[in-house]
């Protein structure tokens, strides 16, 4: 028999969500995640997907992931700390700090899992991590495991991130403290200050992580946002997620050796956890090596977002002020934003609306991801059905 008190607190709180137009419901993708996709037996160009290159649908990784599993089997077998770590898994990580410019690299089932293990690896709670308001949910569940006192400062505002350095550093509470901040604001498309952070964690000796799930892939020619600014010898630790842009399934941290090493044997996600698979870890590693050898791909990521960013703004869109590929439409009312979304749908494009918890009250938009996979004829029947809706509805 099961609990009447579980079943009366979902039952009142699924209610809640549906009045609010806060409820999400998932769709079933019924093929490749590409350009194009089909839902219920329909077509629409896809803008929802994170697969910012068009990595996951490509035939070379494909290739390398079939034969991957046919010589090293389906699974790892093992945690990496017994005997779950493969060659495939060495080769990874030495690809990874060589595309990164780090000493070394270590890999995680996932980005979300590198927050979990990196955070709680190194700051415990004795010490103060300096976050800022926008990250992630990963890492703000990262630095309440690690038990650390959480500052948050405004987002991207480096007068109250340094008031609020001085001040935990005078305090004399702190063994160490920590700033963290994405490198690409999701919702956004924003780029942290990363200089006037390196600026202020050098005055008051923070340690500095960056998580870069959004630029990997996508700035820094691929490498990511501390490489954009150049800043491979100053930040601590560099996350990264090998799920969007490289197209695959598993994350990252690199940085100097010792901090790998420390990892390998105090973050609890590689101790007890099994590894990635050998085909995702062929695969990533078959990803990282294509951008090391062509920027093409991201090139013409870059001119697609270009494209569709100055598409919607002549029509009159809030597009925000995104510096990368991403690209949101802000609608503003949840349920606006919620029934925008399904008039594209129903026109043939799929975009994503996204709602409060994930973006604050008030805030509700449909976020675009174009990749490079997609095609100038798509991206225009993607804009033209963007003017249609956007009239009909009064929101241009």
């Amino acid at each position: 028999m099961s609990s009447k008190t579980l079943e009366q607190f979902l039952s009142e709180n699924l209610q809640v969500l549906h009045d609010q137009g806060l409820y999400n419901e998932i769709d079933v993708v019924e093929g490749p995640n590409g350009p194009v996709i089909q839902l219920n037996r329909k077509e629409l160009i896809n803008l929802s997907s994170n697969n910012y290159l068009g990595l996951a649908t490509d035939e070379r990784l494909k290739e390398v992931a079939i034969e991957a599993v046919k010589d090293w089997g389906a699974g790892a077998g093992a945690v990496r700390t017994i005997n779950g770590t493969l060659e495939l898994h060495v080769k990874l990580e030495e690809r990874l700090a060589e595309f990164k410019g780090t000493e070394a690299a270590i890999s995680y089932q996932s980005g979300f899992n590198c927050n979990m293990a990196a955070i709680s690896g190194v700051m415990d709670k004795n010490d103060a991590i300096l976050s800022d308001e926008l990250n992630h949910a990963s890492i703000i569940d990262g630095c309440r495991l690690s038990r650390a006192k959480i500052i948050r400062f405004n987002h991207s505002d480096m007068d109250d991130l340094r008031a609020k350095a001085k001040a935990a550093k005078e305090s004399g509470q702190y063994n160490k403290i920590m700033v963290i901040t994405d490198g690409v604001f999701s919702m956004d498309g924003d780029i942290a200050k990363l200089p006037e952070i390196i600026e202020i964690a050098e005055e008051f000796d923070l340690i500095t992580y960056v998580d870069d799930a959004h630029g990997s892939g996508v700035l820094g020619n691929g490498a990511g946002t501390v490489k954009h600014f150049g800043l491979q010898e100053k930040v601590d630790f560099q996350i990264g997620t090998l799920s969007k842009a490289i197209g695959v399934v598993g994350g990252y941290v690199a940085g100097k050796k010792d901090l790998i090493d420390w990892l390998k044997v105090r973050s609890r996600p590689f101790l007890f956890s099994t590894a990635v698979t050998p085909a995702d870890a062929a695969a990533a590693t078959k990803a990282i090596e294509i951008l090391m050898e062509s920027n093409e791909l991201n090139e013409r990521l870059w001119e697609n977002g270009d494209y569709l960013k100055k598409g919607l703004k002549d029509l009159g869109f809030n597009i925000g002020h995104s510096e990368t590929p991403i690209t949101p439409c802000i609608i503003g009312d949840e349920k606006t934003t919620q029934a925008f979304s399904k008039r594209l749908y129903e026109e043939g494009v799929y975009a994503k609306s996204i709602v409060f918890p994930t973006v604050p009250k008030g805030t509700g938009r449909v976020r675009n991801m174009p990749t490079a996979a997609h095609t100038k004829e798509m991206l225009d029947q993607a804009i033209a059905i963007y003017e249609k809706v956007g009239k009909e509805m009064g929101v241009i």
